[in-house]
């Protein structure tokens, strides 16, 4: 309490948001129509490529947006400008989803991870990419493999920073012994700590009339995810603050939340199904229940897995340079 009432009388008086929106809007922003709705993205053409640049679509999660990636633009579009090759420049494409950031709210029920991947794939074909790569984490690591499921072809590879929640409904049995600790460990932070995602699958709409009436209460909310989901000290005050004012001055809290109720009920045939586009894995310690081997094996054509040091949910934040030097690697074989 002593942390976050500081943090909110900086926040009313000392916090600079002009200078930040300043530094947002350095960055190549648009907006265009994808499916029934605005979408707001990042469009960062390679700097200077050698050969054709692969283009890269980022998908972010909760509680964040674009924001997420905002320290990793510039490293991958411009490898050497930052001490890398520049033969692996990308072209990156960083979407608001459907009621974050500053994409429009849906009106009605909003969709869910496999429709945002099929919107993904849309916008791709907008911007002229019929092949590119995909990468991701929290729900953004969901769209990132559904792109990979739903549209095989044109997916180069994909990457993911988790393997989400594990979602299983067959015999126990037939799992390794570390799957079954694997399960058992979601099940108990489910318990511990899963009370935000029950309160967003089933109540959004009550915690949303809070949380966008107060600043002080949508400022705990995130921030205390914020904190408990990466390596502690990872932000510093205007970083965290700069997400949280995109949340309160768009409104997207309510909207943002939302999704988890639809990605409740997607199908659990959905869930079973196996990526078989190369998959890479960054697995970060401060990160929520890390998955192993053994499982993203069975879940994903797994050609590479990174143990990182240090980091956590919010890796492209907290670890930009191990991040960006991650994906260099990973994908330089699919360009």
């Amino acid at each position: 309490m002593d942390y976050l009432r500081e943090l909110a009388a900086y926040w009313a008086d000392g916090f600079d948001w002009p200078a930040q929106e300043a530094a947002l809007n350095r960055l190549p922003r648009f907006r265009t129509t994808v499916g029934a709705g605005g979408v707001h993205f990042v469009h960062a053409r390679a700097a200077a490529p050698v050969g054709a640049a692969l283009p890269l679509v980022l998908s972010h999660g909760w509680p964040d947006s674009f924001w997420r990636y905002t320290k990793v633009i510039g490293l991958l579009t411009d490898p050497g400008a930052h001490g890398g090759d520049p033969a692996d420049a990308f072209d990156v494409v960083v979407p608001d989803m459907p009621g974050y950031g500053y994409s429009d709210r849906p009106t009605g029920t909003p969709p869910d991870s496999i429709a945002v991947a099929g919107l993904w794939a849309e916008l791709m074909s907008e911007l002229g990419y019929q092949r590119f790569a995909a990468a991701g984490g929290d729900i953004g690591s969901g769209v990132s493999r559904y792109l990979a499921l739903d549209h095989p072809d044109r997916v180069v590879a994909v990457h993911r920073m988790d393997a989400g929640l594990p979602v299983y409904f067959g015999d126990r049995a037939d799992l390794a012994p570390e799957e079954r600790d694997f399960l058992d460990r979601a099940a108990r932070w489910g318990t511990e700590e899963g009370a935000y995602a029950a309160m967003h699958r089933t109540k959004p709409q009550t915690a949303a009339v809070g949380l966008n009436d107060s600043p002080a209460g949508l400022l705990a909310w995130i921030v205390e995810k914020m904190r408990a989901w990466s390596d502690r000290d990872a932000f510093t005050r205007d970083e965290i603050l700069t997400n949280v004012t995109i949340y309160w001055l768009t409104g997207t809290i309510g909207s943002a939340m939302r999704m988890y109720r639809v990605n409740g009920a997607i199908p659990p045939a959905q869930h079973a199904r196996r990526v078989e586009v190369p998959s890479g894995f960054s697995l970060y310690p401060a990160d929520l229940v890390r998955p192993p081997r053994a499982w993203l094996d069975r879940m994903a054509n797994t050609v590479r897995v990174t143990e990182h040091p240090g980091g956590g949910h919010f890796a492209p934040f907290e670890q930009p340079f191990a991040y960006v030097e991650e994906l260099r690697e990973f994908f330089r074989p699919y360009r």
